[in-house]
């Protein structure tokens, strides 16, 4: 069993936070790139999807071998090699306009990014005391999200013809590695091998389970494909980087409302009434090709709020219904499961871009929304509310970065 460290001062945890902020600039700014950079070039919009798709293959990948390498080499190399694997990725980007070196390009990236995540915040779990700890995941997930809202605006002032954007982005993976190869932060142990148990948790909360295989690909299409649906209906560069700079702020408006109100009810009504705003937000996009750009904004952020709500809730709603020796082992399942969403969803939208037109991932994210909100109102049917003694208070997420425990050494009290 490994030990946990001696909890370091709230302030001490700073450099993660900043290192992870540095990384999600230059991340936002490749978002908004790519898909505007493509269609620059005359390529279709489902060029730009697959290279959506590659990013969720890279990532899949990133959670799945991130713990044995952290198992081998610790978390500070590693940290550093995803660095430098970010750096070259982004390299390829900037070689030439090639769709398939474009797709490899994605694919790298996403391994590294979701590892890099994985690092820092398997980081910050044994770093925090309990009584700050959720202050600070807090702290560095809303850090992570705005900061890739204002990597995606420095697209405004970016000459997309130019190798300008990803010089940029390879100028702030550098210079994140700063704040962490600086650290006085005490290195975590090695972490104990977790397995994935779908079964199990299949059986402790299908709500959460099904929740998190929804919105991995819901994640994906909304924030992926608002880009590429803007450049291929007419939207300007500027446009397109206000829109993704807004979006972010989703998270604020709607996720934190109805997080809140999920510690009072039912969190399945909750988990219901935001899957109905993503079908709500995709119909109203579909009808809303060369509206006025705050009406798109508007959509679009509420969407995307709607959705980064789905993946807390749930998230929530799973930890309400197990005991504390599982959460470790839940969280890693309910990764994949977003993982493997992350990869199909996008795929779909992609192949069925040149039948449906660029408007293909709104229909998806329609159709898989509504089932998961008919989902959730069968289970309350089948199932009574977890006791509100048992419910954990609600923690704002992300769910464009993964959320998970599979590299926290787990504690005598968490060992099963």
């Amino acid at each position: 069993m490994a030990e946990k460290s001696a909890s370091s001062p709230p302030w001490a945890v700073a450099s993660i936070i900043a290192s992870m902020g540095l990384v999600a600039v230059g991340n936002g700014l490749l978002f908004a790139f790519v898909p505007v950079k493509l269609a620059a070039e005359g390529f279709a919009p489902w060029v730009a999807g697959a290279v959506i798709t590659g990013l969720a293959v890279g990532s899949l990948g990133g959670c799945l071998l991130t713990g044995p390498l952290v198992r081998r080499v610790g978390h500070a190399r590693v940290f550093a090699t995803f660095a430098a694997a970010v750096n070259l990725s982004v390299l390829l980007i900037a070689l030439e306009t090639d769709p398939a070196l474009w797709i490899l390009s994605r694919a790298v990236y996403g391994f590294a990014v979701a590892g890099l995540f994985i690092v820092s915040q398997s980081w910050l779990n044994d770093a925090c005391e309990n009584q700050w700890r959720g202050r600070v995941i807090a702290t560095f997930y809303m850090t992570y999200v705005l900061a890739i809202g204002v990597g995606s605006y420095i697209l405004k002032f970016v000459d997309v013809d130019s190798q300008e954007a990803p010089l940029i982005s390879i100028f702030f993976a550098t210079l994140a590695i700063f704040p962490v190869g600086l650290t006085r932060l005490r290195t975590p142990p090695p972490p104990e091998a977790v397995s994935v148990a779908v079964r199990s948790v299949w059986r402790i909360s299908p709500a959460g389970l099904v929740g998190l295989l929804a919105v991995g690909g819901l994640t994906m299409l909304v924030q992926g494909f608002a880009p590429i649906y803007a450049a291929a209906v007419g939207y300007s560069q500027g446009d397109i980087a206000l829109l993704l700079f807004l979006m972010q702020f989703g998270m604020i408006a709607v996720q934190l409302p109805l997080g809140a109100l999920s510690d009072r009810i039912d969190r399945r009504i909750v988990l219901i009434l935001a899957s109905l705003l993503v079908v709500a937000g995709a119909a109203t996009a579909t009808q809303m090709g060369g509206a006025a750009l705050a009406w798109l904004i508007l959509v679009f952020a509420v969407w995307s709020g709607a959705t980064e709500s789905i993946y807390a809730i749930a998230n929530a709603h799973a930890n309400d219904r197990a005991d504390p020796q599982y959460y470790v082992s839940l969280s890693s399942t309910l990764l994949v499961a977003w993982s493997v969403s992350g990869i199909v969803l996008p795929a779909l939208a992609t192949a069925l871009t040149d039948t449906l037109g660029p408007r293909a991932f709104m229909v998806v994210a329609m159709v898989v929304a509504a089932a998961y909100a008919a989902f959730v109102a069968w289970r309350m049917v089948r199932r009574e509310p977890a006791p509100e003694d048992d419910q954990e208070p609600y923690q704002a997420i992300s769910a464009q970065v993964p959320h998970t425990a599979e590299l926290a050494p787990q504690t005598e009290e968490e060992q099963p």
